[in-house]
């Protein structure tokens, strides 16, 4: 490695990549391995959706005490610590829909788990990455989460056929343990505490908020200042980017659990003979968050739009287009015209993150990781409400129609993240500002 003379911080960058890739994997693995084994033990739309929905309760528990660990103990630690802790409930967890309590539990250590991944991940590039190389590090890092799913809906299907829906349980064991060895292997904290000119440029600047106390202070240049918390939650701004993470992760992580569903009972398609196509709509995000953060970055360097016009065209382009798709999905009868829809939808939604989820850098560099995080919670309570009741209106819609296979069964579950995609696009645009409003 050193005769190659490979920086140790792409090392790092390249793992946290995987790292992401994984934990999407195993997000889709579970969703795909229980709903087949789930529709097996005749267990109804409602049930599922709670226990898919139940993740994020865990998720959302972990969020703030994850970002106080990586500060406290240290990001690379923390990753690793992760990682085992959910790696180990895969591996030692029954998939049995009957066992309604243990399934519960585990989702919610898995959650919890996950929920110190992405605040670990943050400290970790915070610490390695110098300022001018953030933007595309943190962008291929969260990317990864698209092409983890995309993966994930190719290959998981045939693994659940051939050897059943525990046998994804135990690949994402694996996968996690093989990740968790390479961490350990190559990772390393950053010796930059006895470089001080390395700190002066930047290196080992925090991104995530230490204490989640109202008297919570930071520090600059050796002063101390209060965090403006009553500005920033009452701030418009601030509000349009948390309205627009809630509907994008809204839309994501209904479709990321209830696509599978969607195919097999409402197109009566089977997953495995989908081959390679299901994986589009992922991969697609993959693409268009990558295309988002490139394009925004040449409109603002080469001065083509301001900062606020490129946020507002990016987001309102993305949210609109992603609008369109998601109300017109259930039209479509075929796999073909389901796979194009969806994957039109992701990757507009990808690419309308560069819009709103760089904004908090805007408006807010001193407390970006403040607003970041009460943005996150925001993202993550859509995943507990968007995917529950999903499973509730399924359930009612099977009551009325008799099965699911009936496009008017799925008109609501669609149609509510698009409506909801089209009213942060307002709210961005009336709201949303790429000028600095925090000092």
């Amino acid at each position: 490695m050193n005769s190659m003379k490979f920086p140790q911080r792409y090392l790092i960058v390249i793992l946290t990549f995987v790292s992401t890739c994984v934990c999407y994997i195993e997000r889709v693995g579970f969703s795909i391995a229980y709903t087949v084994a789930a529709d097996a033990a005749g267990i109804n739309q409602s049930n599922k959706g709670t226990i898919l929905s139940t993740f994020y309760y865990g998720y959302a528990l972990s969020q703030v005490p994850g970002g106080w660990a990586a500060q406290k103990i240290g990001g690379r630690k923390v990753l690793l610590l992760s990682f085992v802790l959910w790696s180990s409930t895969c591996f030692l967890v029954p998939l049995d829909p009957n066992r309604v309590t243990i399934l519960v539990v585990a989702r919610l250590l898995v959650g919890v788990a996950q929920g110190f991944i992405f605040p670990s991940i943050h400290t970790v590039l915070a610490q390695w990455v110098p300022p001018h190389e953030r933007s595309r590090s943190v962008s291929l890092t969260t990317s990864g989460m698209y092409l983890g799913a995309a993966m994930g809906m190719l290959v998981l299907p045939s693994l659940v056929k051939f050897k059943g829906p525990q046998s994804v349980f135990l690949a994402e064991a694996a996968l996690g343990v093989l990740w968790s060895l390479l961490w350990f292997e190559y990772a390393t904290d950053p010796p930059r505490s006895e470089h001080p000119k390395a700190a002066a440029a930047g290196f080992g600047e925090s991104l995530l908020p230490t204490d989640a106390s109202p008297k919570t202070k930071l520090e600059k240049g050796g002063k101390t200042t209060k965090i403006p918390w009553k500005k920033i939650l009452f701030s418009k701004p601030v509000w349009a980017i948390v309205v627009n993470n809630f509907t994008f992760h809204y839309a994501l992580y209904v479709l990321m659990n209830w696509l599978p569903t969607y195919f097999e009972q409402g197109l009566q398609l089977s997953l495995q003979e989908m081959g390679s196509s299901k994986m589009m709509p992922y991969l697609n995000m993959f693409v268009f968050s990558n295309i988002g953060g490139v394009v925004a970055d040449h409109l603002i360097t080469q001065r083509i739009m301001s900062v606020t016009k490129t946020r507002k065209f990016l987001n309102t382009i993305g949210f609109i287009v992603a609008a369109l798709a998601l109300m017109a999905l259930p039209i479509f009868r075929t796999s073909s015209g389901a796979i194009l829809c969806s994957s039109v939808a992701l990757g507009f939604l990808a690419l309308g993150r560069a819009g709103f989820a760089v904004n908090h850098m805007d408006i807010a560099p001193r407390y970006a990781g403040i607003v970041m995080g009460v943005s996150n919670t925001a993202g993550t309570l859509a995943g507990i409400i968007g995917v529950d009741m999903t499973g509730r209106l399924l359930e009612a819609a099977k009551m009325e129609y008799s099965d699911l296979s009936s496009p008017e069964s799925w008109r609501a579950v669609f149609s509510i993240p698009g409506l909801l995609c089209i009213l942060s696009s307002l709210v961005f645009l009336l709201f949303s500002t790429g000028e600095r409003i925090f000092d």
